[in-house]
């Protein structure tokens, strides 16, 4: 039996045409999931008693589980069972452009990536898309509010699961489901040259982000496995190309990394290799986790990094900071949970 968050408006129109039926009706089932937040089929009070069974007989409506909420100021995150034991994390954060949630996007990531801790708990399977909905709906029931802003940006690397994930954006945005508006939307890559261009040529108007994390391909090599792949000239060059194609700004993720990349010399280079592009450089500061050895840049060498891409005419913003009680790291909570 299938989930039926994981059906796109038009799957679910499909699904009653293939029954001989209106496919009117997947707007109302849409409606009901989405803007009432039923909890059962029989709640559809405008639907007929047959349908309702049929849909009780075809799909499920089984949530996650929540396992774990950590709170401080302005975040809370959010560890979720899945129903064959995997474990996932979600993390809504308060800005004061309203309240960010960043998802994940498979369970474990095989990308590499030395400094990040969900990497290092290897892939063990994409999410499917009612997984990727419902964390969304779990968090918002759990403490009353509304998303403004979503983030791909969890655990897992989502164009290494590209279908799933542009069904699922497709239920966010759609203006009968969850309506999230797509500029309120971001997928972040750790540079798959392939998919970045399968995504330039998809008409989604959300935004890309590209964890970069170095300037040059020495250091990138050293800190992420998929620069062996795709070079910094490669994605660098498929986002010029993206631009071209679509018109639309990127950012580029850089976690600052002591004594690793984050010298004036860094950002400097850094400031050439994007003087062409346009898009802006979000500063990350490190959240440091007790299985890596990687150290949080001092906020001094924040500041001068920050200072050299301003004075290079670099756009940059540095990334808010938040509570140091939850555990803050990409995969932390689930990594503390999996070994006690």
């Amino acid at each position: 039996m299938k989930n039926i968050y994981g059906f796109t408006l038009p799957k679910l129109e499909n699904y009653f045409l293939e029954k001989g039926d209106k496919k009117f009706k997947a707007t109302q089932v849409f409606e009901w999931l989405y803007k009432h937040r039923i909890h059962s089929f029989e709640e559809m009070r405008n639907v007929s008693k047959n349908t309702i069974a049929e849909l009780k007989e075809d799909f499920t409506l089984t949530p996650l589980t929540l396992l774990q909420q950590q709170i401080d100021t302005d975040v809370c995150k959010f560890l979720f069972g899945l129903e064959d034991g995997n474990k996932i994390e979600a993390v809504l954060m308060k800005h004061d452009y309203g309240n960010s949630l960043c998802v994940s996007s498979q369970v474990g990531c095989n990308m590499g990536c030395t400094f990040c801790e969900s990497g290092r708990l290897k892939k063990v399977r994409n999410l499917e898309v009612h997984e990727m909905v419902e964390q969304i709906l779990l968090v918002e029931q759990e403490l009353d509010l509304k998303i403004s802003h979503l983030v791909l940006m969890g655990i897992g690397e989502p164009f290494d699961n590209y279908d799933n994930v542009m069904e699922f954006i497709s239920i966010l945005n759609e203006p009968k489901g969850i309506d999230l508006g797509a500029r309120h939307i971001t997928v972040s890559t750790c540079g798959i040259v392939p998919k970045i261009l399968e995504f330039m040529k998809s008409g989604k108007q959300v935004n890309l982000a590209i964890s970069l994390h170095a300037p040059n391909n020495e250091i990138r090599n050293k800190i992420m496995k998929i620069n062996q792949v795709y070079k910094i000239e490669d994605v660098i060059e498929a986002v010029k190309k993206y631009f071209e194609e679509t018109n639309r700004r990127v950012t580029f993720e850089y976690i600052l990394l002591k004594g690793i990349n984050d010298k004036k010399e860094h950002a400097i280079e850094l400031a050439n290799l994007l003087k062409d592009i346009n898009c802006y450089v979000n500063l990350i500061p490190y959240n440091e986790t007790s299985h890596i050895e990687y150290k949080k840049s001092s906020k001094e060498t924040i500041m001068e990094f920050y200072d050299t891409l301003k004075k290079n005419h670099t756009n940059v913003t540095i990334r808010k900071e938040f509570g140091s009680k939850v555990s803050a790291a990409c995969g932390q909570l689930r990594a503390n949970y999996e070994e006690g």
